[in-house]
């Protein structure tokens, strides 16, 4: 919804093939056993390992297209396109995660029956990523309630709850009085408000399967439906999912009178995240945190359309769930709110938001959903809004500012783009099952276009954007504490090289190894893990050079068990960094290759002067 009310602002402003009980991922090494598998939330507020080690998890939602009916509410038209996607998406990103999309309405076509052939075709496309060694997290879609509310030429559409349900509850005709955006049905169309309260107000039905609250019935179906795909999946790849997201963007539909929205989050949402979480204990789901998200405006950033919320009026939530947020750059979709293109550390404040209030609630954060389309009036931002989302996740400093102000960085924070889908442009959605209404074209969801792949036209799935903003370094798992991370991506816009980053002039051997070049930086302090610091390297860094306290390459060596080394594995690279004992600083520059080995000795005693002076060499 985020996606796409903002346009409507301006009408307001001017008026591999899975063996059953294999493991998911190969053992390579022996810390790639069944505890780096397993990713629970930490008491300081982290996503952890068996072994310890910080987890970041970072992928993309996959995909839109189970919003749509063209493949019965699967992301993928077969279990094949699926295994197309998961080994795309880590040939092409590098990615370890992705948030996989299901609906209501499809597990529960009917009151009280339960799909089971639609959830066994979920499980066998959930196996593909997770074949392909990516972690993988549920969540229950939903998009103005319902496609069952619209009519069947409307300009709209929806997802989430059954026919049945809509069908039973009586809702007059749709309409979206001045409405030029889909996103704003969910505050002005009369039918999706209405429903949506009756939804979170457990309103009684009838229906075949005789009186149900609507509330209890998708309980219900959920838990049988948590129930199935765990019997579905082996215990070793069980351990990949890293959690369950029950209800996307969630919104009251209308407030009760004097209410607002932190008493709403208060009285009817953190009840139903609670009895969603005692519905995954018996399910079998009780390791698997709750992926818990506020009133779905409340980090909106613009005043038009923001609400007060973010979970502000209850306890902290805790370990057994994670504060799940979303940000677009709603200014700049409006496409007169921001005339301009996103600058550097621009959302450094939005996602310092988040992270303020997981901390509060003593839990990690995760963004869900982020991003902004490639094509359409406003597409001309998309580079650089997705440069600048990226940066706020990294670090939440200014570039400009990183190597001064390091010690005031953020870790970095995991996070899942708006959308994978490798049939962008090649759909055929009857939009509300109308025949007359064919959409083809990008997302074929109401004008979206947010993947940054399709296939070409020998079948081959293929960036539609500068590749430098997708193949990313990141820290995938840290055998220790982040202190700072840092990526300079060096992305294009246009013809113009995005470089918000620079290493100072007072170190003279960094500037000159990263000059106009793309590198990464990270900083951590150890815990004494015996398993290795893993950091998720592009394909044009794969063969690059180090700088550390651990060790300096010219040209980073292939792993070989031990000591320093890069891994390369499904088409993906990891560097893998020994740790020292608890409470050793280490600190570590990954940039192009080099042969000058004095400027890599100069680079080293400036890293880690700079370290220690900056964070303490203990």
């Amino acid at each position: 919804m985020w996606r796409s009310v903002v346009t409507g602002m301006l009408t307001v402003v001017l008026g591999l093939a899975a063996v059953p009980g294999a493991p998911a991922q190969s053992a390579r090494w022996w810390f790639d056993d069944g505890r780096a598998e397993v990713v629970t939330v930490s008491p300081e507020g982290t996503f952890r390992d068996g072994h310890g080690r910080e987890v970041l998890l970072r992928g993309y939602n996959v995909s839109g297209t189970a919003k749509l009916a063209e493949h019965g509410g699967l992301p993928f038209p077969s279990t094949a396109e699926a295994a197309v996607s998961a080994s795309s998406l880590r040939r092409l990103t590098g990615a370890n995660a992705v948030r996989f999309l299901i609906t209501w309405e499809r597990v529960e076509p009917r009151s009280g029956q339960i799909d089971r052939g639609y959830l066994d075709r979920v499980a066998a496309q959930v196996k593909e990523f997770l074949n392909a060694g990516l972690f993988v997290f549920l969540d229950y879609h939903q998009d103005l309630y319902s496609r069952y509310l619209f009519n069947v030429d409307s300009w709209y559409t929806g997802d989430g709850a059954p026919e049945w349900v809509v069908r039973a509850g009586g809702y007059p005709k749709e309409y979206c009085e001045g409405c030029v955006n889909w996103g704003q049905n969910m505050k002005n169309n009369k039918a999706v408000t209405m429903a949506t309260y009756d939804f979170w107000h457990n309103r009684r039905i009838e229906t075949e399967a005789g009186p149900r609250g609507i509330l209890d019935a998708f309980l219900a179906q959920t838990e049988t439906a948590l129930n199935h795909l765990r019997n579905s999946l082996s215990a070793n790849e069980f351990r990949r999912i890293v959690g369950f997201n029950p209800l996307n963007e969630p919104y009251a539909g209308r407030y009760d009178e004097g209410q607002q929205g932190p008493a709403w989050e208060r009285d009817l949402l953190t009840p139903f995240y609670h009895r969603v979480r005692a519905a995954m204990d018996r399910a079998g789901w009780t390791a698997k945190p709750l992926f818990a998200e506020p009133l779905v405006y409340w980090n909106i950033n613009t005043s038009v359309f923001q609400e007060p919320g973010g979970l502000t009026e209850i306890p902290p939530l805790g370990q057994r769930f994670v504060f799940n947020a979303h940000f677009y750059d709603a200014k700049a979709r409006s496409g007169i709110l921001k005339p301009g293109k996103a600058g550097d550390g621009e959302y450094t404040a939005d996602i310092r938001a988040v992270r303020e209030r997981a901390q509060y609630h003593r839990t990690a954060p995760i963004l869900t959903e982020f991003g902004h389309p490639l094509t359409g009036f406003t597409s001309d931002k998309t580079p650089s809004i997705l440069k600048a989302a990226y940066q706020s996740l990294d670090s939440g400093l200014a570039g400009k500012n990183w190597w001064r102000e390091a010690r005031n960085a953020a870790p970095p924070m995991s996070a899942t783009q708006w959308q994978w889908d490798t049939n962008s442009g090649r759909h055929r959605e009857l939009m509300n099952g109308n025949p007359n209404k064919v959409l083809t074209e990008a997302d074929a969801w109401m004008d979206e276009d947010f993947s940054p792949v399709h296939k070409d036209n020998s079948g081959t799935v293929v960036p539609r954007l500068d590749r430098r903003v997708i193949d990313r370094a990141y820290p995938r798992a840290v055998a220790g504490r982040t202190l700072a991370f840092s990526f300079e991506d060096l992305s294009r816009d246009g013809g113009t090289v995005q470089q918000w980053q620079r290493v100072p002039a007072e170190h003279p051997a960094m500037a000159r190894l990263t000059a106009d070049r793309r590198h990464a930086v990270l900083v951590w302090r150890s815990t004494g893990s015996a398993a290795p610091t893993e950091v998720q390297l592009p394909e044009d860094l794969a063969a690059g050079a180090l700088v550390s306290d651990l060790g300096t390459f010219g040209t980073l060596p292939a792993y070989n068990g031990s000591g320093i080394g890069v891994e390369r594995h499904a088409g993906a690279a990891r560097l893998l960094l020994p740790g020292g004992p608890a409470g050793t600083l280490h600190a570590a520059l990954i940039a192009p290759a080099t042969t000058d080995t004095a400027l890599l000795a100069q680079a080293k005693t400036e890293l880690t002067t700079w370290a220690a002076a900056s964070f303490g060499s203990r």
